[in-house]
C-alpha cells in the first residue's frame, strides 16, 4: 500500500496547525496543544542527525514533544529516528470512498444534522471525548468549506463530528459518540450525513483517519464499504535516552 500524497495535503488543510516553518528539509508545526496531527514535524527527502537535533531544539522551544510523522516509504527516516531513541506512536489508517457510496440510504429525520458554528451540546460531547478548546481552535482555523455534525438517538444528543473539504475531498475529524449512545448505529448515520453534505458542497470523495488500535471505528468504516488506502505513524522521542 502506498498512500497518495494528496491525502497528506487533505489532512493538513482540514486539520491545520497554527503555523509552519521550514528548517532545511524539516517542516515544523506549531500545534498549540491541538494534538499530534498539528504538532508533528515532517521531513522532505533526508535530514542529517544535526538537522534532526536542531529540529528537536525548535520543538522543545515551542513547548512541544519531539515528534515526527513517518509517511509511507520513509523507512530510512524511521530507522534514523529509532536509532535516536524515538518510539512508535499511534499508527494510523486512512479510509476513503466515493462520497456517493454512502448516500444510497437516506438519513432518517432528526438523526443527524450539519451545524456550524458548533452548538453548546456539540462542544460538550467533544469535551467528554477529550476534544477540548485547543482542538476546537484547529476547526476554527480551517479556511475551506466546513461543518459540524450532530447526531441524536431517541430524542437525546448522541454524537458530534467535524467535516471539511479540500480539493474535492471531504475529511471527517473529531467523530465522537457518547458512551451510552454507542452500538446504536450513530457513527454510520453521521458518516452518511457527512457524505450528503460533501456532495452538496462539490466534494466527490470522503476520507477519515483512525488509529489502528481503534478496532470498533476501523470495523465501522470497513462495514460502510470504505477502503483502507493509506497509513502513517509517529515517532516520539523518549526523553532521557
Amino acid at each position: 500500500m502506498t498512500t497518495d500524497p494528496r491525502y497528506y495535503a487533505l489532512t493538513e488543510a482540514t486539520w491545520p496547525p497554527a503555523s509552519t516553518r521550514s528548517l532545511g528539509p524539516v517542516t515544523l508545526r506549531d500545534g498549540q496543544g491541538g494534538g499530534s496531527r498539528v504538532s508533528a514535524a515532517t521531513v522532505h527527502g533526508t535530514a542529517s542527525d544535526a538537522v534532526i537535533a536542531a529540529a528537536e531544539d525548535a520543538m522543545r522551544a515551542m513547548g512541544q514533544d519531539c515528534l515526527f510523522m513517518i509517511r509511507d516509504g520513509e523507512t530510512d527516516l524511521d530507522a534514523q529516528l529509532e536509532a535516536r531513541s524515538y518510539a512508535v506512536k499511534d499508527p494510523v489508517n486512512l479510509w476513503t470512498c466515493p462520497a456517493e457510496r454512502l448516500t444510497d440510504i437516506p438519513v432518517p429525520r432528526v438523526t443527524a444534522f450539519c451545524v456550524w458554528e458548533p452548538l453548546a451540546i456539540q462542544r460538550e460531547i467533544w469535551q467528554q471525548g477529550g476534544i477540548g478548546p485547543e482542538r476546537l481552535a484547529v476547526m476554527q482555523r480551517v479556511q475551506g468549506p466546513k461543518t459540524g455534525l450532530l447526531a441524536r438517538h431517541k430524542d437525546k444528543p448522541a454524537g458530534a463530528g467535524f467535516v471539511a473539504i479540500h480539493d474535492s475531498a471531504a475529511m471527517i475529524h473529531a467523530l465522537e459518540i457518547l458512551p451510552h449512545q454507542r452500538r446504536c448505529g450513530m457513527g454510520a448515520w453521521m458518516m452518511r450525513q457527512a457524505a450528503f453534505w460533501a456532495l452538496e458542497n462539490s466534494a466527490t470523495e470522503l476520507a477519515v483517519l483512525c488509529t489502528k488500535r481503534n478496532e470498533g471505528a476501523n470495523g465501522l468504516y470497513a462495514s460502510l464499504g470504505m477502503e483502507c488506502t493509506g497509513q502513517y505513524h509517529y515517532r516520539i522521542l523518549q526523553e532521557g535516552h
